[in-house]
C-alpha cells in the first residue's frame, strides 16, 4: 500500500489543526471541500455576527492558495455580497506554502473585517459608505448581521433550503417538468 502524497497530508493535518481549534467545521465532500462557522472579530463592527464560509483546496495545496467565499451575506467592501468571495491579496496572490487554514480564519479573515480596504472593493457601496459615511456603513452592517448572520437567521436559511429540498422532491419527474414549462 502507497503512502498519502505529501499534498494529501498536508490537507489531512490543516483540516485536523483547524476541526481541534475554536472553529466548526461541516466537511461536504472530503477533505478538500468544507465549511467553517467564523464569527465576527470582537471590537469591530462585525462583533456578534455569524458566517459561514466555504472552502475549496485545490489539488496542488498547500503550493495553491484555497478558494474562500462566504455562504451568507456579509457587508464589506472587499467581499462581493452576490457570491460572498473575497478579495484579499494574501490569499489571492501572496499565498504561500507557509501558510495554513489557521491563519485564514485567524488572521486573515480578522484582519480583513477589521481594516478593510475601500481602494480596492468588490463591493462599491460598501467602500463608499465606509469613506464618506462611516456611522451609515456600521449601521448597515449591523443590519445585515441582523438578518443574515446570527445563529437564529443560519437556523432559518438551512430550515427553507432544506424545506424547499423536500417540497421538490415531493412532485414526480412529470409533474416538475409540467410546472418548469
Amino acid at each position: 500500500m502507497s503512502s498519502p502524497s505529501p499534498g494529501k497530508r498536508r490537507i489531512d493535518t490543516d483540516v485536523i489543526k483547524l476541526i481541534e481549534s475554536k472553529h466548526e467545521v461541516t466537511i461536504l465532500g472530503g477533505l478538500n471541500e468544507f465549511i467553517v462557522k467564523f464569527f465576527g472579530p470582537v471590537g469591530t463592527p462585525y462583533e456578534g455576527g455569524v458566517w459561514k464560509v466555504r472552502v475549496d483546496l485545490p489539488e496542488k495545496y498547500p503550493f495553491k492558495s484555497p478558494s474562500i467565499g462566504f455562504v451568507n451575506k456579509i457587508y464589506h467592501p472587499n467581499i462581493d455580497e452576490a457570491s460572498g468571495t473575497v478579495c484579499l491579496d494574501v490569499i489571492n496572490q501572496a499565498w504561500t506554502a507557509l501558510y495554513d487554514l489557521s491563519n485564514i480564519f485567524e488572521s486573515f479573515l480578522p484582519q480583513l473585517l477589521s481594516y478593510p480596504n475601500p481602494i480596492d472593493p468588490l463591493n462599491g457601496d460598501a467602500a463608499a459608505l465606509f469613506l464618506h459615511k462611516p456611522d451609515q456603513y456600521k449601521e448597515k452592517i449591523s443590519e445585515y448581521i441582523r438578518r443574515y448572520a446570527t445563529e437564529e437567521a443560519l437556523k432559518e436559511q438551512e430550515e427553507l433550503s432544506s424545506s424547499s429540498e423536500s417540497i421538490i422532491s415531493d412532485f414526480s419527474e412529470d409533474e416538475a417538468q409540467d410546472m418548469e414549462l
